[in-house]
């Protein structure tokens, strides 16, 4: 049977970088919340980006079933910021008796900021679509984040 592989790492961690990397070697299909936010609204969903980004969240949910009934395996490039939202996910997927790994994208706060910085110069640039990370978002995503225990972690990718 398809597995589903939860991809953990702050904002501009390389998550999505690395779901692509899965999805070369494993054929399978990424789900991502930020790609349907950025397609349907665009960058800037105001106040009710966290409850848009809650309702795309849960039509993936029930989308990944879909998929991994097709027999492709799932890859959910979604953050996983907070030990709640892990616990979700892989109760979610071990109730329907699926296998669900989480992989952690660890890197030190200078690997960080630096990729905040291309990211930022590649949107101002026109080269990619997504969200600017400026010092205020940086910074509310950093007080969200929970980094995962060592037992919450299937496999630990370090940068």
């Amino acid at each position: 049977m398809a597995k589903v592989f939860l991809i953990c790492g702050k904002i501009c961690s390389g998550k999505s970088t690395y779901a692509k990397q899965l999805q070369a070697a494993d054929q399978s299909v990424i789900l991502s919340v930020d790609e349907i936010m950025l397609a349907v609204f665009g960058l800037y969903a105001g106040e009710k980006h966290d409850e848009y980004a809650a309702n795309v969240r849960h039509y993936l949910f029930q989308k990944s079933l879909e998929v991994i009934q097709a027999g492709v395996d799932v890859i959910l490039d979604w953050g996983f910021w907070t030990k709640a939202g892990r616990n979700e996910a892989k109760a979610f997927y071990r109730s329907r008796n699926i296998e669900c790994e989480l992989h952690y994208l660890d890197l030190a706060d200078e690997v960080w900021q630096a990729r905040i910085n291309q990211r930022n110069q590649s949107v101002i640039a026109g080269e990619t679509t997504a969200y600017i990370v400026d010092s205020n978002l940086a910074a509310k995503f950093e007080a969200r984040f929970e980094p995962p225990a060592q037992d919450e972690i299937d496999v630990m990718v370090l940068y």
